[in-house]
């Protein structure tokens, strides 16, 4: 993705809470609820970043109400936004062993 558009999705009302909230895999709902987002606005913020390659779908696990329930972690630990020569943006990709290790943390809470 172009750094404009990049920009462009970052400058986004909500999409960086929704970045920093996704530290660890969370739920529409739960999103919406912990950043006092409209529910219609946050499934629409979580389009746009998936969109962007910035968050990403990691779940879909059985709710208490036997539905499955769509669970999202960002894909990135750092964007970076230098002005100097032109607009670069530098993004850093979130490390496979952070990924294996939410992973080993999913499989030791589910049992």
């Amino acid at each position: 993705m172009a750094s404009e558009q990049l920009i462009e999705v970052l400058g986004n009302k909500y999409n960086t809470d929704i970045l920093s909230a996704t530290s660890e895999p969370k739920s529409a709902q739960d999103l919406s609820d912990e950043l006092d987002v409209p529910i219609a606005t946050c499934y629409r913020r979580i389009d746009e970043l998936t969109d962007a390659e910035l968050l990403e779908l990691y779940d879909r696990p059985l709710s208490e109400e036997h539905r499955r329930v769509k669970v999202y972690r960002r894909n990135v630990d750092q964007v970076e936004i230098d002005f100097q020569e032109g607009v670069t943006v530098s993004v850093t990709e979130r490390t496979e062993v952070k990924n294996r290790l939410d992973d080993v943390w999913r499989t030791l809470s589910d049992a």
